[in-house]
């Protein structure tokens, strides 16, 4: 009789042991079969809740950017369940990163490590096993609620550690080929942006009497939407543009090339750039989002007159270079942003210019460069260099303004496009 019961027992566990192997070799097959990462979860999570018999699974990574954050990228339930979702509460979080091993509780109301974690009283119990490569916790795979009211037993936990320990190197991979993915359609969206950005800008500076143009645009490494161009009103009158584009990446580009065309569609309407400048919002306004806005500053340069006239719309004020005494002022002409409001105010100012007198049109990705202090360039050192240089010609005065921002900002990051239009009256 002893030898019977000997048997059965042998014959339960090899029942078992075969049982575990199938389930293994199941997912083995199924995770290996695929490079994408919640499919990979969610056959994990799956097999996991119908290996240990429970009702409700997930799997929580670990955030590679902030290695003490968590984030949970799916559940799963058995279909014949119908309880809310679970999550995991901080102090397990941290309790598992810091022991790395398994954490089983049959009894979760009573247990102070899961205090706040049901959400309706339904959740009884959880196992917890850590998702491990090179010792290394890149995970959490946690199972809930035994069916039929049981507890899960040690052996529960020994098969789910089993299987998060096959799962963890592969869900590694996964989330590895996801990142180099999203990070390869990043860097195609970033060429785009740029082949965008680059077409926008003019080939080459006009050539009128009575003044000379430079104009650079310097992207970030993340491309806005700023641009510059020059629109030719008649022999003796170009219309200077200097725009940015709220936003960053491709969106940003394609959006400032909507305001580029709408520009060039209505330039002859009128020659008041304050007019042309209500006029685009209007026409932006019913076509694009209404969370996006562009900034943008026109100025007419005309020849005969020897004049500029410009109106702004929530662009950086320009700077005057009064050649006869050396001083630069700003010249603080207001206006809202386009696509702001329905109707947007914009004032109109005209200056006339003498023998090398110049003014400095610029973006925000000038004076907010900042340097490895955090220090904003500023107004201030682009009014002080416009002062030591505003007698060299244009693309002097443009280099040394490049080069001084360039060296402020030395071994940071360029968050911002950067550009410089220089509009100088010669003699």
């Amino acid at each position: 009789m002893e030898e019977l019961v000997q048997l059965r027992e042998e014959n339960q566990r090899l029942r078992k042991a075969v049982d575990e192997l199938s389930i293994l070799n199941d997912l083995a097959r199924v995770i290996s079969s695929t490079m994408s990462l919640d499919e990979v979860i969610e056959n994990v999570v799956k097999r996991s809740v119908r290996a240990v018999k429970g009702e409700q699974g997930m799997i929580t990574l670990v955030d590679e950017v902030a290695p003490t954050e968590m984030k949970t990228f799916i559940r799963a339930q058995d279909s014949t369940t119908n309880h809310k979702q679970f999550h995991l509460n901080q102090n397990v979080l941290g309790w598992m990163m810091i022991n790395k091993k398994p954490l089983l509780s049959n009894d979760i109301k009573t247990d102070s490590r899961f205090s706040g974690i049901a959400v309706d009283g339904t959740l009884r119990s959880v196992l917890c096993v850590p998702l491990l490569v090179k010792n290394r916790l890149v995970g959490i795979l946690a199972v809930f609620n035994k069916k039929e009211l049981t507890q899960f037993s040690e052996d529960d936990k020994r098969l789910l550690s089993i299987l998060a320990a096959q799962s963890g190197q592969i869900l590694e991979n996964a989330r590895l080929y996801a990142e180099e993915q999203k990070k390869m359609v990043m860097e195609k969206e970033l060429i785009a942006a740029r082949e965008v950005q680059t077409n926008l800008l003019p080939k080459q500076v006009p050539q009128i009497p009575n003044f000379e143009f430079a104009a650079r645009t310097i992207p970030a490494q993340e491309i806005g939407g700023d641009f510059y161009d020059f629109i030719r009103l008649d022999d003796n009158r170009y219309e200077v543009v200097v725009a940015d584009v709220a936003g960053k990446g491709l969106p940003a580009a394609l959006l400032a090339t909507l305001g580029k065309g709408v520009l060039y569609a209505h330039a002859l309407q009128n020659p008041s750039p304050s007019f042309h400048l209500k006029n685009s919002n209007r026409i932006l306004r019913g076509s694009i989002p209404r969370k996006s806005f562009i900034t943008m500053l026109l100025a007419v340069v005309d020849a005969g007159a020897r004049s500029v006239t410009i109106s702004n719309a929530g662009q950086c004020y320009p700077l005057f270079f009064k050649s006869a005494d050396s001083s630069t002022r700003v010249l603080a002409v207001k206006g809202m942003p386009l696509n702001f409001t329905d109707e947007i105010l914009c004032e109109e100012y005209t200056v006339t210019m003498q023998p090398n007198d110049c003014i400095v049109f610029y973006s925000d990705g000038v004076n907010e460069a900042q340097n490895g202090a955090r220090d904003f360039f500023g107004e201030e050192r682009i009014a002080s260099i416009v002062t030591q240089h505003g007698q060299g010609p244009a693309d002097f005065l443009l280099q040394k303004l490049v080069d001084e921002v360039n060296l402020f900002s030395k071994g940071t990051h360029q968050s911002d496009d950067i550009t410089i239009l220089v509009v100088k009256a010669t003699g």
